[in-house]
Order: C-alpha cells, then structure tokens, then sequence
C-alpha cells in the first residue's frame, strides 16, 4: 500500500488487495499479471479475486516507461519529479474475463502461451528453443522463461538473441535466461553449438526445434546443400544426434519440432515409391520455394515419429506440432510476395 500511495494511486479494496509477497506487474502491451515472489512464479489471474485485467489508456501525460541497469522496467513522472517502480495505469484497469467455449477442448485459438504453463512451476527445467529471438519462438522462450526455467535462446544472430534476452529480463529481472549462437545453415556451428552447452554440464529437459526459413531463395550452405532443407530440416536432425545422450540421462525429457500443415501438400519419393534424395536438396533448376518448405516440414514429422519411436522407452519423448494457419510472424521475410499476402491477411490471423 505504501508503494500505491507513493505512485498517488491508493487503493482501499480489501478485495483487491495482495496477499503477502505477491505484486502486481504489468507487461509492455498493458496486460497485467502478479508476481509471486515466495514461490518465484507469475499468473494473470489475481490471487484473491481470480480476475484478469487489463490496463485502458497509454500512460498518463508527463510519464514515461524506462528500463534500469538490471533490465526491470519502471516509471517515470517528469511534472512530479519522482520514479516508481509500479505501473500508473495500474489505476485504469479494466476486467478482461473471456468466456470459454463449453467444450471438451481445454485449449483453442485464443490461448496463450502464459496460459498453457498456469500454475506450473518449472523450476530446474532447461530448455533449448532455436529460432528464439522473435516470433513463436520468443514467445515461448518468454513465457517458459517466467515460469521458472532456464532457456536457452539459439539464435543464428547473437545480438539479436541478446535483444530478445533483455525483454524477457524486463518483464521479469530474476528470469534465467541466455542466448548463445547456432547458425543451422552450418553444421560446424550446430557442433560447435552442441559442445559449448555441453561444457555447461547442466541437464536438458526440453529441446524445441522451432527455426524456419520460408519462401527462401535457392542457395547451397557451406556443406553444400539447399538451404531450406538444413535449415528447417537436417541442422536441427544433427543437433538431436548430437544432445541424445543428454537427453537421455536427463529423463523425462522432450524434444519438439514445430512443423506445419503445409506438409501434406509434397511429397519425397519417386514414381517407384522409394525415397527420392534429389527432392530433398533440389538444384536451383528444379528448386521452389513453396514445395521446399512443404519437404522439409514433411522430413519434421518423419523425424519426430522415429524419434518418438526410438527414445520413449528411455523416457524422451518426441512430438511435432503445427502452430495454426493464422499465425502472424515474421517467417515471409525472405520474399516480398508472401510479405504482401501475410499483410493483407493480418487482420484476420492471431497475434502473437
């Protein structure tokens, strides 16, 4: 109550009033969750109350949002003089309770990755998520991140990878959270990758194989092959390989790979029906974008199967998942015709 009055935001409902060693944030976007700093867990829901809310309006005038040498997030009042750590639009929420369908789904469309962790404390847990510096990926490095585990962000670009680490840190200081480099299109930096986590000697309970290039121009990597099919496909086969005993000796463990739909739609072998190699790493001349993607996302599931088949009697599980159709990311950055489509779909796709 003394840091409310401070901010000139007292607050006399008993209702909403927090128990001891709870707070109430509020993320960059407005939405606001509650901090439990004795069990080291974040939820939306209030501890008391069970209601969700939402901040209205941007800040008041003469304030302005600043981030501090530990990547917390605070405020500042320029008419005033004076900084606060507590949100001032904390005195404009509004309740945001959506009614769920009564199905026997327990998750749809409208889920967040914030609410599929509810109430589970991940502490201890280490995890892997490539591709983790925006989009599906950082969303959830971010929300694995707030749940008490130690994330590992791998990023082909570090300063990215660090960018994203430093807004998960603002949305919580105390998250462990690191970014170290993997660059798929390179099987010497997915070795290199592998051994420097492994110098770590920590264990490995989750690895999500989210990184994905789309709608990519044709080009050879350092090892000679299209780059969609390593990237999407045989860079993250390799890092499996490679991170297998771990894996194993940190059971129950997963691996998951996000594939897509799209996989339905190519296929890999020839008229005879046997695999046909030639299809995987095409020459430019029989190269397409679209079906490149399709194979390599078809060489996901593969994958995941066998995996899935040879791992679970040794408590590692394997699982590919597809992330929606209407999905809005920045995976059609590579071509300017799939960036235009995604644009004219946005208003129509969930947001991240």
């Amino acid at each position: 109550m003394a840091a409310l009055k401070y901010a000139g935001l007292e607050d006399t409902d008993s209702e909403e009033e927090l128990p001891p060693g709870w707070e109430e944030r509020t993320t960059k976007d407005g939405w606001v969750y509650y901090a439990n700093h004795l069990e080291e867990k974040t939820q939306w829901e209030h501890p008391k109350s069970g209601k969700r809310k939402r901040v209205a309006g941007g800040l008041p005038y003469g304030w302005e949002q600043e981030t501090d040498e530990n990547g917390q997030v605070y405020f500042v009042d320029h008419i005033n003089k004076r900084t606060t750590y507590l949100d001032p639009r904390l005195a404009f929420t509004v309740e945001d309770n959506p009614v769920k369908a009564t199905t026997r789904q327990k998750y749809d469309g409208n889920t967040t990755a914030m609410e599929i962790l509810q109430g589970r404390d991940l502490s201890g847990k280490v995890v892997i998520i490539t591709g983790a510096n925006s989009g599906i990926g950082f969303e959830t490095a971010k929300s694995l991140a707030l749940h008490g585990a130690y994330v590992i962000l791998a990023c082909r670009n570090t300063s990215r990878g660090n960018d994203a680490v430093q807004r998960i840190l603002a949305e919580w200081h105390k998250a462990k959270v690191e970014a170290m480099t993997l660059d798929l299109a390179s099987l010497q930096s997915v070795q290199h990758f592998a051994e420097a986590f492994k110098s770590k000697n920590v264990p490995l309970h989750i690895l999500i194989c989210n990184a994905a290039v789309f709608g990519a121009p044709w080009r050879l990597t350092e090892d000679g092959l299209e780059s969609t099919f390593q990237v999407n496909h045989l860079g993250h086969f390799y890092l499996v390989q490679l991170l297998e005993d771990i894996l194993r000796r940190s059971s129950p463990a997963r691996v998951v790979v996000v594939s897509s739909e799209s996989h339905r739609f190519t296929e890999i072998k020839d008229s005879s029906g046997k695999l046909n190699f030639s299809l995987l790493s095409p020459s430019k001349k029989e190269y397409w974008a679209m079906l490149a993607y399709n194979r390599s996302k078809l060489c996901n599931i593969l994958f995941s199967n066998e995996l899935n088949r040879r791992l679970s009697p040794h408590g590692v599980t394997s699982n590919s998942v597809h992330p929606g159709n209407m999905m809005y990311s920045s995976i059609h950055r590579n071509w300017w015709v799939y960036t235009l489509l995604f644009t004219l779909a946005r208003p129509f796709t969930k947001s991240m």
